[in-house]
């Protein structure tokens, strides 16, 4: 896992080109290694995604989000109309960024 740390979220992307493998693996690393940080998952390498393959992230988006942290993912071939309402994805890093600083806002402001 390629691992880049940023100033309020670190970026996590996969090495090995195996993204249920990598789904896996996330779902332990998360709560444990990167409690309380925000999260970044740069999926742009995985050039067809799928909805499906997407979905693996759900589980662990969801309970992240609940720890009152952003977990946003970065890939640009799903249909933005296709992507549950629960899971932040976007194309761009710059995008995510962007989210995380929205949401951090909010939170400051008691959202």
């Amino acid at each position: 896992m390629k691992i880049e740390n940023k100033d309020n979220y670190v970026i996590l992307a996969d090495e090995k080109d195996d993204i249920t493998d990598f789904a896996s693996f996330l779902e332990y690393q998360i709560p444990n290694k990167y409690k309380g940080q925000n999260v970044v998952l740069n999926l742009l390498d995985y050039k067809k995604l799928s909805l499906q393959e997407l979905l693996l992230f759900l589980k662990v988006s969801n309970l992240h989000r609940k720890t009152k942290q952003s977990f946003v993912i970065i890939n640009n071939t799903i249909n933005p109309d296709e992507i549950p309402y629960e899971m932040v994805v976007v194309p761009t890093i710059q995008e995510g960024e962007d989210i995380i600083g929205m949401e951090e806002i909010e939170r400051d402001l008691g959202f």
